[in-house]
C-alpha cells in the first residue's frame, strides 16, 4: 500500500474513533469529548445562566483537551519523534477511560485529554492539513468541491499546495457520522464502543508507523 493510501486509512480510522467517543461523551455527560467548539458554546451558556458548578464541568474537557494537545506537541518536538507515539498513548487512555466509566468526571477528563493528543499528533493526510477531531472546516471544503464539480470551474491549487486525494474530505465526514452511529446504537453499553475506538486508534498508529517507514526520503 502506498504512503498516500496509508494516510487516508489512518485518517478514516481516527475519524471513526473520534465520532464514537464524541457521541459517548455527549450521550452520557452532555459534553463533547472532542468538539471543543460545542463545549465552548455550552460554557458560555452556563456562565450566562449563572450556573457556576455546571460551568466548571464545561471547563473540565476544555482544559484536558488543551493539555493533551500540548503533550502531543511536546512529544513531537523530540528529534526522533514519530506521530504514532502519541496515538498509542491515546489508545491506552481511551481504554483507561472505558475502565473508569463509572467515574464520569475522571473518565471525561481522560478521554478529552486523549482527543487533544489526537488533534495534534497527526494533522496532515494526503499532503493536506485536515483535522480528525472537528468536522466544520471539512464541511466547508466538501461544499467548495461540490460547487466546483457542479459548475465545472475547479480552481487550480496554489503553487506548492498539494491536492487532497479524491473524496478524502467526504470520507472523513462519513467516518465521523459512522462512529457516532455506532456509539448511539450501543449507548446502553459504552465500554465495548470505547474499546472499539481504542482499537481503531491503535490501528491508526500502526498504519502511521508503517507509512513513515515506506515513505520515500
Amino acid at each position: 500500500m502506498t504512503p498516500a493510501r496509508l494516510q487516508v486509512l489512518a485518517c478514516a480510522l481516527l475519524c471513526l474513533a473520534c465520532g464514537i467517543v464524541d457521541a459517548i461523551g455527549f450521550l452520557r455527560h452532555g459534553i463533547f469529548a472532542a468538539n471543543m467548539t460545542g463545549n465552548t458554546v455550552l460554557l458560555g451558556i452556563t456562565v450566562a445562566q449563572g450556573d457556576w458548578a455546571q460551568a466548571l464541568g464545561r471547563l473540565l474537557p476544555l482544559g484536558a483537551f488543551f493539555l493533551g494537545a500540548m503533550t502531543a506537541r511536546a512529544t513531537l518536538r523530540r528529534r526522533d519523534a514519530r506521530a504514532w507515539i502519541p496515538l498509542v498513548l491515546e489508545a491506552v487512555l481511551i481504554g483507561v477511560a472505558a475502565w473508569l466509566i463509572g467515574h464520569p468526571q475522571v473518565s471525561l477528563f481522560v478521554i478529552a485529554f486523549a482527543m487533544g493528543l489526537q488533534a495534534s499528533a497527526v494533522t496532515r493526510f494526503g499532503g493536506v492539513a485536515l483535522s480528525t477531531v472537528v468536522i466544520t472546516s471539512t464541511m466547508a471544503r466538501i461544499a467548495e468541491r461540490a460547487l466546483d464539480r457542479l459548475t465545472g470551474h475547479a480552481s487550480a491549487p496554489a503553487r506548492g499546495t498539494a491536492q487532497p486525494p479524491r473524496g478524502l474530505h467526504a470520507l472523513t465526514w462519513i467516518c465521523y457520522v459512522a462512529g457516532a452511529l455506532v456509539a448511539a446504537l450501543g449507548a446502553h453499553e459504552s465500554v465495548p464502543a470505547m474499546a472499539l475506538a481504542a482499537f481503531m486508534v491503535l490501528a491508526a498508529a500502526w498504519t502511521t508507523r508503517r507509512e513513515q517507514k515506506v515513505e520515500p526520503s
